[in-house]
């Protein structure tokens, strides 16, 4: 099963492996105090896409669009968190503030194809 939480969130028990996936280390945590198991920037959005999503250059739509074209090109550690999932809980983490419309639903989504196939 493969879960998204904002980083701000409490951890849970069944959260299972919980990755990092921003870029940016999120503001006001410490490294120390997040509990996270790995920290994936190869599967966040570049920055310039992430800028032009958040400048409001492009809608979700577009953003999503264009970011599942940079997933494809980082297929191999998809399928190694996608590989993960198999075997136990795999959740996760972003900053955004949006919990609907944000990289981490794309990733999922895209995860969880790989997943399936």
């Amino acid at each position: 099963m493969i879960n998204c939480k904002r980083v701000y969130d409490a951890p849970a028990e069944d959260d299972g492996y919980r990755v990092l996936v921003d870029r940016l280390w999120p503001r006001g945590i410490k490294k120390s105090d997040l509990a996270c198991d790995a920290w994936c920037k190869a599967l966040a959005p570049s920055t310039a896409l992430r800028k032009a999503f958040h400048g409001e250059v492009m809608d979700f739509a577009a953003f999503s669009d264009a970011y599942r074209t940079e997933l494809d090109a980082q297929r191999e550690e998809g399928l190694r968190l996608s590989a993960l999932a198999k075997t136990r809980n795999l959740t996760l983490l972003y900053a955004a503030k949006d919990r609907q419309q944000n990289h981490a639903q794309v990733l999922a989504a895209w995860l969880q194809a790989l997943f399936n196939s």
